[in-house]
């Protein structure tokens, strides 16, 4: 197998291989943290699960318009981490409360990189596997769909698109995915999925940059 093969080719199906290949990849990735530097810690969870064809999927939600902040927003499911927690505590809990997925801690394969956002909160990815047998409850008054996105998607030519603003030297990191395009935060995370856990390559996406209308 080669470095450019697809991630079609590098998933295969949702199987033990993939859990241990994940594993791997997570086990060799020094992940890089941000310090506490007074904006909110924060952990989302990446949770790798099949769909009805059997397809290595993540899961995606769509925020609903009723939310007081990042209304009808792409997003994985997350929050702030309490006090106390870690994030890998967090990332279940949200989880659990977002789409009704009682994960245990066993699942829990790694952590990617930390991205920290313009609106105050400092962002710790959380990798879990879910298993074969998934049933899923979203919360109506946060999740107005969700969905599982196949690993493979990720492997278009357009993934990412990297755009410039006059506002900011970083360039904007963009995913397009379900017929939309969706932006940093939630996109520099799909982008590291993509290159660490499928392809165990230690690509960094901190750097990347938000559209304005997030900075809020």
């Amino acid at each position: 197998m080669t470095a450019r093969s697809s991630v079609a080719d590098q998933v295969g199906g949702f199987d033990e291989a993939l859990r241990a290949r994940v594993r791997s990849n997570l086990g060799r990735f020094e992940r890089q943290p941000i310090a506490p530097d007074g904006r909110r810690p924060a952990a989302v969870a990446v949770v790798l699960l099949p769909d009805d064809e059997g397809r290595a999927c993540f899961l995606l939600t769509r925020r609903t318009a009723t939310l007081r902040a990042h209304a009808r927003q792409w997003a994985l499911p997350g929050g702030r981490i309490d006090a106390g927690e870690s994030p890998e505590r967090a990332a279940l809990r949200e989880l659990r409360e977002e789409v009704g997925l009682a994960l245990e801690p066993a699942s829990v394969l790694g952590l990617l990189d930390d991205y920290g956002t313009r609106s105050g909160f400092i962002i710790t990815p959380v990798v879990a596997w879910a298993g074969d047998t998934i049933e899923l409850a979203p919360n109506p008054a946060e999740v107005a769909h969700v969905y599982r996105v196949p690993l493979a998607e990720l492997d278009k030519p357009d993934v990412p698109r990297l755009i410039s603003i006059p506002e900011s030297d970083r360039p904007v990191i963009q995913v397009p995915l379900l017929s939309s395009l969706i932006h940093a935060p939630t996109a520099a995370v799909i982008y590291q999925i993509r290159e660490v856990v499928v392809h165990g390559r230690s690509t960094r996406v901190a750097h990347f940059e938000q559209p304005t209308w997030a900075w809020k």
